[in-house]
């Protein structure tokens, strides 16, 4: 497992020290610092939560925040629906207070989830409504996730997300992302990732991912009463 992490360690280092000098902020290594939540109210029920904080560079000049809450319902052991919102604020000057603005968001979720073997296969079709600037957006999102455990503790991950922009260019950004999580515990595991971001006509954005997630459940409680 160690080989794994040397690796991953490596590669964003060498891609830190080519960019260095680079001063086109748009080229910089970033991160985004991620919270990831689910928390079960019911054998159906769960609220799903996300706080994402994005930067530019490492450790300085945040480009977004974003946060996410949704009441998801599982339909069967492979099929499930959310329905959220989600708040972001946005800096798109490049430049470090460089002014913000809002974003709300409606959003729908249809995910599928199934394996084969030991390999595990997730699908999320979302559909977001955008109301920012005086304005109105339309977006969907395909994401295709795969994970495969590597021990008790260790798992990898590789994903590949399409945005489609109905109100604008159709096809707008693909994200591309893989890495690793660590089993902390019962209900939180770590995780540390790359991600490649490709916009239509516009930059590429390279990121390292630090995250948790935590899952709780109060059906428990809710039992007890």
């Amino acid at each position: 497992m160690k080989k794994y992490i040397f690796l991953l360690v490596c590669a964003f280092s060498l891609q830190l020290k080519a960019q260095t000098t680079v001063q086109d902020p748009q080229k910089e290594l970033g991160v985004w610092y991620m919270y990831n939540g689910s928390h079960q109210l019911s054998d159906d029920f769960s609220i799903k939560s996300m706080a994402h904080f994005r930067f530019y560079e490492i450790g300085s000049d945040m480009r977004q925040f974003i946060g996410r809450a949704g009441l998801n319902y599982k339909i069967n052991n492979t099929f499930s629906a959310t329905l959220g919102y989600a708040y972001l604020s946005t800096d798109r000057t490049f430049s470090i207070d460089g002014g913000y603005f809002g974003d709300h968001r409606i959003y729908e979720d249809f995910n599928i989830k199934h394996k084969l073997a030991k390999l595990s296969f997730a699908h999320r079709i979302r559909a977001e409504q955008r109301f920012f600037e005086s304005q109105t957006g339309h977006l969907i999102r395909y994401q295709l996730g795969l994970g495969y455990p590597l021990s008790e503790k260790w798992s990898s991950y590789v994903y590949d997300e399409v945005f489609f922009d109905f109100t604008d260019t159709i096809y707008n950004q693909n994200w591309f992302g893989l890495g690793f999580k660590y089993k902390l515990s019962k209900a939180v595991k770590l995780q540390l990732g790359y991600m490649n971001i490709s916009i239509n006509g516009g930059p590429t954005f390279d990121r390292i991912q630090l995250g948790v997630a935590i899952s709780t459940d109060h059906r428990k409680k809710n039992n007890q009463k």
